[in-house]
């Protein structure tokens, strides 16, 4: 990759690490799934420019917006919203990739290699010393179990993307944003109800609107933006790596930011966590081509 391509991949990276620590900051201005909704809200807004333009079948995009507008970003949400850490929520949302091959096989008959049972098996093992970390605080605990569901629901997102082949990745964001917003509040309305609503909207906060601006625009258009970019540039092997730079954003910013505490079992659950991205992402061979080119 060139210099530039790939100090905007780490870019990213940072922005989508740091976003856990925004959630976390935009949960004390607003309910979370009235957060969810604005930020959907906002990012859909460029709909009204392209909507002429669909980027995949209306049926993929709906059920991408149920998936990972609705489901996915209302159980993180709600999960860091009742105890779930933001660091710690950056790290077991990245699950989503071993929920993506575990459905690829029940649902597209995708059996998975070695190699990423490996990793899987790693990943869960870390998954269970972040469990056992928050066994003791209920509230925490079950916090991370809606993360780790909303993990999941990203699994299924990821195999709609696949199967709706779109030929704008940005726009598909876009258009599932605008689908998912009006959801998000008739949910919102009738969960967190009209005066939770009320009150936020007029105790508005700085720092809640600048977490709004920032998970919408940042966070969102323009991190899937050049995601999209790197991913139409180069093939998928070189890109996908950098995904696991997210937990460490996370971590050491909501250390830094938020002094949340990394312990022990969090460090080793991190770990395997990460190794385990890192067997299921690369593919194989990835280290042996490296190594003959640079011989």
């Amino acid at each position: 990759m060139k210099p530039g391509h790939i100090f905007l991949a780490v870019c990213v990276m940072a922005a989508w690490g740091v976003n856990f620590v925004v959630i976390k900051v935009g949960l004390e201005s607003f309910p979370p799934i009235l957060l969810s909704t604005l930020r959907f809200g906002l990012a859909g807004l460029p709909l009204i420019f392209i909507w002429k333009t669909r980027p995949a079948p209306l049926h993929w995009i709906i059920a991408i917006a149920l998936c990972l507008g609705i489901f996915k970003f209302s159980l993180l949400f709600i999960g860091m919203d009742l105890g779930s850490g933001a660091g710690l929520s950056s790290l077991v949302l990245q699950m989503q990739a071993f929920f993506t091959v575990i459905l690829a096989f029940f649902l597209l008959e995708e059996r998975p290699s070695r190699r990423q049972l490996f990793g899987m098996t790693l990943a869960f093992i870390g998954l269970g010393f972040v469990l056992v970390e928050q066994a003791e605080e209920k509230s925490a605990l079950l916090g991370v179990t809606f993360v780790v569901f909303g993990a999941l629901f990203w699994g299924l997102s990821n195999l709609a993307m696949k199967k709706a082949q779109s030929s704008n990745p940005l726009y598909l964001i876009i258009w599932v944003s605008a689908f998912s917003a009006p959801v998000l509040f008739a949910v919102s309305w009738f969960y967190e109800g009209p005066d939770a609503i009320s009150y936020a909207v007029t105790h508005l906060s700085y720092s809640g609107i600048g977490s709004v601006v920032y998970l919408a625009f940042i966070a969102t258009l323009m991190g899937f933006g050049i995601w999209a970019f790197l991913f139409k540039t180069y093939a998928a092997g070189t890109v996908a790596p950098f995904s696991l730079l997210v937990p460490i954003f996370g971590l050491s910013s909501s250390a830094i930011i938020l002094n949340e505490p990394i312990t022990i079992n969090i460090m080793v659950g991190a770990i395997l966590i990460i190794t385990g991205l890192y067997f299921n992402t690369l593919p194989a061979g990835f280290l042996l081509k490296r190594k003959s080119k640079a011989c």
